[in-house]
């Protein structure tokens, strides 16, 4: 029981992440950077700080408890920082692919490498036992995965450059899929980071934070160092376009709709992860489906993203064998997330 709980928590966190992107559309006169930034700030800052002071034990401080970790806040800063490129490139595949395709790829790749390399780090045998199990989970979520980007490819031959540009405004197949399999890459940094601040955790728990909030200060710490690799990105962007003017240009009402709306996407972008911290804390400890919850996330996150590609009408004039193709995909992946538990 304690596992399904835990599955339906990851899964809630997941469909916020998925529709995260759904607010950002409704911003208003504000280029790329400018509003990335902005939502920047509530995704990486204030909603994992607001997350973090849960697990502070009552007459504790949030920096004691980071501070505990023996130098492990520092290594989750520098992996976030590395993850923080692959957030900027996810950004970037989903203005040039669109939500689902976008998402599909650049997840996908993420979902392979955040799982596996921390499993190989703690020395796990991937081919025997439950490291056999892990390898073979991973392996189908990717065959979903790699079957929704076909999907996309089909849609790319059958639509015309009319109903390409309506899905997706800057749609670009071909620099789209570069970022989106650099952003897979990197941003599996943040499972690393994971990994790499579990001290954190156990020193949470050791002064005596609630299991189920303990995993939320290393979150802060790697989404920080995101926020990091993202500002200086965007900061750069508005001087070199002359953007920089974009959040005073606007009317009063306009600029506190656009904040509002970034705001909204910045809480459902941390969902994910406050889930994943939350839903794990159900899972028994160096049980497969620990070692698995980050390929869960990232393929709970390409089906609702899909889901929300379908009715935002980016796969409208696909054709019928391109929608039973991606189907089929996500019908894939969700067997996935079940697999471990069968074998």
């Amino acid at each position: 029981m304690n596992t399904v709980i835990g599955l339906f928590i990851i899964a809630l966190g997941s469909m916020g992440q998925s529709s995260s992107y759904v607010p950002i559309n409704k911003v208003k006169s504000w280029a790329w950077e400018s509003f990335w930034l902005v939502q920047g700030v509530f995704a990486w800052l204030v909603f994992p700080y607001l997350g973090a002071l849960l697990a502070v034990p009552e007459g504790h401080s949030l920096l004691e408890v980071l501070s505990s970790g023996e130098g492990a806040a520092l290594k989750a800063l520098f992996f976030g920082a590395l993850w923080g490129v692959g957030g900027l490139t996810f950004g970037l595949s989903m203005r040039y692919l669109g939500i689902a395709l976008g998402q599909s790829i650049a997840l996908g790749t993420c979902s392979a490498f955040g799982t596996l390399i921390p499993a190989l780090m703690v020395g796990t045998d991937l081919f025997k036992g439950e490291g056999l199990i892990l390898l073979i989970g991973v392996s189908v979520a990717i065959v979903g995965i790699a079957v929704i980007g076909y999907a996309g490819s089909l849609r790319s031959k059958n639509m015309t450059a009319e109903q390409k540009k309506a899905a997706v405004k800057d749609f670009a197949l071909g620099k789209g899929l570069l970022v989106a399999l650099l952003a897979g890459v990197m941003s599996a940094c943040f499972s690393l980071g994971l990994e790499a601040a579990e001290p954190i955790r156990i020193a949470a728990l050791e002064l005596g934070a609630q299991p189920l909030f303990a995993g939320l200060p290393a979150i802060l710490m790697i989404t920080s160092g995101g926020f990091i690799t993202n500002a200086v990105y965007c900061i750069f962007q508005n001087i070199k376009n002359k953007t920089g003017n974009d959040y005073f240009k606007v009317s009063g009402r306009v600029f506190v709709q656009n904040v509002l709306f970034c705001a909204l996407a910045g809480i459902l972008w941390y969902s994910q992860f406050f889930g994943l911290a939350l839903g794990k804390s159900f899972l028994s400890e160096g049980s497969v489906m620990m070692l698995f919850s980050w390929s869960i996330l990232m393929s709970l996150n390409v089906t609702f993203s899909n889901v929300w590609g379908i009715l935002l009408k980016e796969w409208k004039g696909a054709g019928t064998k391109t929608i039973v193709v991606l189907a089929a995909g996500m019908l894939i992946l969700i067997f996935s997330l079940i697999l471990p538990n069968l074998l």
